[in-house]
């Protein structure tokens, strides 16, 4: 562990030691599941598990075909729109 020293207002000090007592866990051990939380919540994924987490999601779909033949003819139009061909 690493000792750190941290400065709270008057308020987070009284609901930090009533929780402390309440919950019968000491207040550093408070302070690391929050700063846990807060890390957890704030993680920037791995471009890899990013990755991972939507692979398949579209496995079960039966419209993919339709919606890249529209796709291709939407970008078709326009390109003949801005160029003229």
């Amino acid at each position: 562990m690493v000792r750190t020293q941290v400065y709270l207002t008057e308020e987070q000090d009284r609901g930090l030691k009533g929780l402390a007592e309440s919950s019968g866990r000491r207040q550093s051990e408070l302070i690391r599941e929050a700063v846990d939380r807060l890390l957890a919540e704030n993680r920037t994924k791995d471009w890899r598990e990013a990755l991972e987490a939507v692979q398949g999601i579209w496995a079960d779909r039966d419209d993919l075909d339709e919606l890249y033949e529209d796709l291709r003819g939407g970008w078709e139009r326009r390109r003949n729109r801005l160029y003229g061909e």
